[in-house]
Parts: structure tokens; C-alpha cells; sequence
């Protein structure tokens, strides 16, 4: 069993959700990054997923274009990317961690490069926003080869007839983009996250987290009682902006903000009950 695989199994076996963090790699800086990282976890982050810096991040909202800038504007590389990974590793071996981010940095020193890379570092899991399934073989075979797993997203406009690709290939978990949109902003109706997610799951065995729009304990919570994962990233990134633009340490604030969400999602279903 895969690190995702355990992680999702084990929070099913304990009757809840995962919490599954994002932040951008190298924001503000390289050096920040792990300390950051360190904060999810104490927090109680169950999936980290990492992104990775990139000049044209169209799925992507203000926060994230933001913090992909800083990182940028900080020297953040691949390869850097690839040794924050390497070192968490080692300080967390049971923490899944995903790269999350565009193919550009992923396929230009060639697929295999970067599927082998993941696997040296530790990488669990690889999300690439602009590859489809239909170009699978632009990543997919080199990832599977190299044992790492390919998250691919699901959208409101996701059909019957086009779920069966977008599964093809898919492991570690799917991701559920809850709006037609960009990140950080609209947050979609519990009825249709909840009827999204319930078709999602009839097609498939795998752990499905939603994702998009999330920002407070309470519509972590409300996502909590429906799906198997929960994915916040803006509001944490957002917070690391703010602790960094004001010369402060953002790690403390991003461990408060995210035992405050580890602690809605782990008792959403307990309150729902109840």
C-alpha cells in the first residue's frame, strides 16, 4: 500500500476525512519552506501537497500567482524543489507528500527525469494541471514506472462519459474541483459537492478530496461530512504572504490555521451524528 493509500485508509478507519494542505514550494523563500512544511504537519495536516513555482499558473488564483512570484523571485528551482521534498522526507517518513503544479517544469528535462527525480525524493503523488488524459503519455508511464502515483482532477463539467478517461491511469486519490474556476475564491453549494461527490464515487474505489474555494473551519467541515479529503490552499497561502510582507516567522500562524481546520474536519462526522 502507498503512502496515500494508508493515509486515506486510515482516516476512513477513523471515521473522518483527511486534511490535505497546500502550499507553494520556495514561498517566500527556499530556506522558509521547511519550517513551513513542519507547521502543516504539527497542525495536523494528513497530505501535503506542494506547488510547484510556475510563470503562467492559469488554474490558479491571485494568492497562488502571488506566492508563485515570490518563490520565483527567491531563486526557487526544480531541483531545489526536488531537495525540500528530499528533506522532508527524512524528517516525515509517513507523511504523503504531493507535487502539485504545470507541465512546463515537469517534462523539460524529460519525463523520465522528473518521474525518477520524484521517486529519489520521496514524492508520493504528482497533480499536473494542463496535461489531460488524453496525453497521458506525457507523464503518466514514466510515473507509474517509477512508482508514483498520478492524482488527476475532476470538474463540475466532468460528465459519464468522460469520467471513465480521466480515471484511467488515476491513483493515489482524485481531485475534485468543486468550482469552474480558478483557486481561492468561489466556493460551490454543499447540495452539489455533495451530489458531485457521490457520483464521483460510483465510478470509483479511490478516495476522492475536494478542493477549491475552501478557506474556514466550518465549509471544511460541511466538505467533511460528504467527501474523503478536503483541500485547502489560498487562505494558508495567504497567511504565509502576510506573516512574510510583516518580516514575521509565518510558520506558527500556518500551524494555528491549520489545527484549527484539522480539528473541524476531524470532527465534522462526530457533530453530524450527534
Amino acid at each position: 500500500m502507498t503512502r496515500l493509500a494508508d493515509t486515506f485508509a486510515r482516516c476512513a478507519a477513523e471515521g473522518r476525512a483527511a486534511l490535505v494542505t497546500f502550499v507553494t514550494g520556495g514561498d517566500p523563500s527556499p530556506a522558509a519552506t521547511p519550517a513551513i512544511l513542519d507547521a502543516l504537519v504539527a497542525g495536523g495536516a494528513d497530505v501535503i501537497e506542494l506547488g510547484m513555482p510556475f510563470t503562467d499558473p492559469m488554474a490558479d488564483g491571485p494568492a497562488i500567482q502571488l506566492a508563485d512570484i515570490r518563490s520565483l523571485d527567491a531563486g526557487t528551482t526544480t531541483p531545489k524543489l526536488l531537495e525540500i521534498a528530499r528533506d522532508f522526507r527524512d524528517r516525515h517518513p509517513a507523511v504523503p507528500l504531493v507535487l502539485m503544479g504545470y507541465a512546463n517544469p515537469m517534462v523539460r528535462r524529460g519525463p523520465a527525469w522528473f518521474a525518477e527525480a520524484c521517486a529519489e525524493a520521496g514524492v508520493d503523488g504528482v497533480i499536473c494541471v494542463d496535461i489531460p488524459p488524453e496525453e497521458d503519455d506525457a507523464l503518466g508511464p514514466a510515473l507509474r514506472a517509477a512508482g508514483v502515483d498520478l492524482v488527476r482532477l475532476a470538474t463540475p463539467t466532468t460528465d459519464a462519459a468522460r469520467l471513465p478517461a480521466v480515471l484511467a491511469g488515476c491513483s493515489g486519490f482524485l481531485y475534485y474541483v468543486s468550482v469552474a474556476g480558478i483557486t481561492g475564491l468561489q466556493q460551490a453549494a454543499q447540495a452539489s459537492i455533495a451530489e458531485a461527490v457521490g457520483r464521483l464515487k460510483a465510478g470509483t474505489e479511490l478516495p476522492v478530496a475536494v478542493g477549491f474555494g475552501v478557506r474556514t473551519p466550518d465549509q471544511a467541515a460541511r466538505i467533511a461530512r460528504v467527501a474523503d479529503g478536503v483541500v485547502v490552499g489560498s487562505a494558508i497561502v495567504e497567511a504565509i504572504a502576510a506573516e512574510a510582507a510583516a518580516a514575521r516567522d509565518p510558520a506558527p500562524t500556518v500551524r494555528a490555521i491549520v489545527s484549527a481546520l484539522s480539528a473541524a474536519v476531524r470532527g465534522a462526522r462526530a457533530e453530524q451524528a450527534a
